[in-house]
């Protein structure tokens, strides 16, 4: 297992204006997506083009921070061409890393780039260390994100048996499907988020003020409805409200957030590399807000591993951005295990 060192702080950036928040308030990486189906996170308005990456990685560099491109769907045989291109386009803009899930397209970058930095997205669903060292034999990668799906002691037998530094998600939105095989967007509107980029997608939404309140539909399912005191969410399937017995509730999944700070003694002392915040779709004044908190718990954390606390100022902040206003260890906190 890695000797503990303090983790990287991994940020999102939907866009220049979030690279540049991220940045100013102590990210070492950002993670970002160019404007097409080839990012999980594929919205209008969101991600790059050539013009606003080169100036991104210039800020980033000049600041000492890492750049690195998400290239996480899934191409298939008639836009494969797609994928390469991308892959070709972030060697030439001097990233730091591509961020990957299709074994084809490892293997692409891997034999044409040799030189390029290889991680292992989250998308690829890679739960064991035998997964991941297959990866680095095969393609060589670095690095990879473990999905949200494993206790604290699960993580830590992976960081065990592999060499490959392991990335691991500390705050940000939750999915109750496998990172990598959501098929409940697919389902409902015919566009799957692993090859198209986008859970729910944009062209497919509505919102409605009806006289029962502000109806959210995705293809013209009703995914919920919101009264003049709540905020209306993004009609994303799995988190809407549904009749089950006559009961309307949050029948799959209840909108809230990922937050491990107060897990950060044991994150770091197991040698994770790096921690990841979710949010590429969420406003710079979000990744802003949310990465100044984890700067300043990450470096207390390193400083004092034994006396730690989380705030109560830092989990206040946090609550303000996270969906529903409320948090979860979710499956990292397994007492059973």
């Amino acid at each position: 297992m890695p000797a503990p060192h303090r983790p990287e702080l991994v940020c999102p950036a939907g866009g220049l204006p979030a690279l540049k928040a991220a940045i100013d308030n102590g990210a070492n990486c950002v993670y970002a997506g160019f404007k097409d189906e080839t990012n999980a996170r594929n919205f209008n308005g969101l991600n790059f083009d050539d013009k606003s990456l080169k100036e991104g990685i210039r800020y980033a560099h000049d600041r000492g921070a890492k750049v690195l491109i998400a290239l996480n769907t899934y191409p298939q045989t008639d836009n494969w061409s797609r994928w390469t291109a991308a892959v070709d386009r972030a060697a030439a803009f001097g990233v730091d890393a591509v961020i990957l899930a299709d074994p084809g397209l490892m293997d692409y970058a891997h034999r044409t780039h040799p030189d390029l930095r290889l991680h292992l997205s989250v998308q690829g669903s890679a739960t064991s260390y035998e997964a991941i060292n297959f990866y680095r034999e095969r393609f060589g990668i670095q690095r990879a994100v473990l999905p949200r799906v494993l206790s604290l002691a699960q993580v830590e037998q992976v960081v065990k048996n592999t060499p490959v530094e392991i990335e691991l998600f500390g705050f940000g939105g939750l999915c109750v499907m496998v990172e990598g095989r959501c098929a409940l967007s697919a389902y409902a509107t015919g566009v799957s988020p692993n090859c198209n980029g986008a859970c729910s997608p944009g062209k497919l939404v509505r919102w409605e003020q009806t006289p029962q309140g502000m109806e959210t539909r995705l293809n013209g399912i009703l995914i919920d409805r919101f009264g003049d005191d709540e905020r209306a969410g993004y009609p994303t399937l799995c988190k809407g409200r549904f009749e089950v017995d006559e009961a309307t509730y949050y029948a799959i999944e209840e909108p809230t957030s990922l937050n491990t700070l107060e897990l950060l003694p044991e994150i770091t002392a197991m040698g994770i590399s790096a921690i990841k915040i979710e949010g590429r779709q969420r406003s710079p004044a979000y990744v802003a807000q949310v990465t100044k908190v984890w700067r300043e718990a990450i470096d207390s954390a390193w400083r004092n591993t034994d006396q730690f606390v989380a705030k109560p100022a830092w989990m206040a902040e946090l609550s303000k951005v996270s969906e529903g206003q409320a948090t979860t260890l979710g499956a990292y906190n397994r007492p059973w295990k």
